[in-house]
């Protein structure tokens, strides 16, 4: 499980930034990103839950349904992946360290930085 990912650099809603991918199965997360416009490192892991979600309703052909407020929705139930917010660095760096194999050498601080 350590040194399971990888740092890369990424973009996220038009910012710079970086991210971990993994690369071995024994990994417990699908992947993490840190949001700079935030400050907040997101860890999207295995784990998966059940979820309500507004979707577009769709008509027999696939195409959304519009009314006079705009496409129509409807709840569904959809698996989705556990999402987890970190905000305090220290945990963020602990993080980076025990799962990057490339942390020493990857400057993800420039990122933090920025925030």
């Amino acid at each position: 499980m350590n040194n399971s990912m990888i740092l890369v650099h990424a973009s996220w809603q038009e910012s710079k930034t970086f991210r971990l991918v993994p690369t071995s199965d024994a990994c417990p997360y699908v992947e993490c990103i840190f949001d700079p416009t935030s400050g907040v490192f997101v860890v999207i892991s295995k784990i998966r839950k059940q979820a309500l979600h507004m979707l577009p309703k769709l008509d027999e052909y696939g195409i959304a349904i519009t009314g006079t407020k705009g496409t129509k929705q409807e709840r569904h139930k959809i698996e989705v992946f556990q999402e987890f917010y970190v905000e305090d660095m220290e945990a963020m760096e602990s993080m980076i360290k025990l799962f990057a194999s490339n942390a020493d050498t990857f400057d993800y601080a420039q990122y933090i930085a920025k925030k």
